[in-house]
């Protein structure tokens, strides 16, 4: 009488889509094995094996914005059926951000970012949390982070 409750995967049915590999496993030795449910689609990892299938070890999920601020690859928007997509990895990732200012706002932090950690890479000695700019940056990150 109250219908189908729908069940979270089993650990060794959760699976995984990578550019390279495509279907990947979370390894039974792996301590997110038994996680059945992520709030977040994608994970990181730090080691991929192939036995009896492609297994990855190491992994933490991580969110979509601390993913577009410090992943790889160049940065896009583009405006889809109306709604503003942000892409990474071209367009390997994509995800629908809140708002258009949302989508040029981490376009523009994740450029800036860049820029600042480029500048402590030529000067180590640098403060970022001490100098003007830096500390801008890093406390609008935060905020994009915790608010969105």
């Amino acid at each position: 009488s109250t219908g189908a409750v729908k069940m979270q995967p089993k650990a060794e049915e959760l699976k995984f889509v990578t550019k390279n590999d495509g279907y990947v496993h979370i390894h039974p030795s792996s301590v997110n094995y038994q996680t059945r449910h992520f709030e977040s689609p994608y994970l990181v990892y730090h080691e991929k094996v192939k036995t009896s299938r492609v297994f990855i070890r190491d992994c933490s999920m991580v969110s979509v914005y601390p993913l577009v601020l410090l992943g790889g690859g160049q940065v896009h928007m583009q405006l889809l059926r109306g709604d503003f997509v942000i892409s990474l990895d071209d367009g390997w990732i994509r995800f629908v951000a809140a708002s258009h200012q949302v989508a040029e706002l981490v376009k523009e932090l994740r450029s800036e970012l860049d820029q600042l950690l480029q500048d402590k890479i030529r000067n180590p000695s640098m403060d970022l949390c001490m100098c003007p700019r830096g500390s801008r940056i890093i406390a609008m990150i935060v905020k994009l982070v915790t608010t969105q």
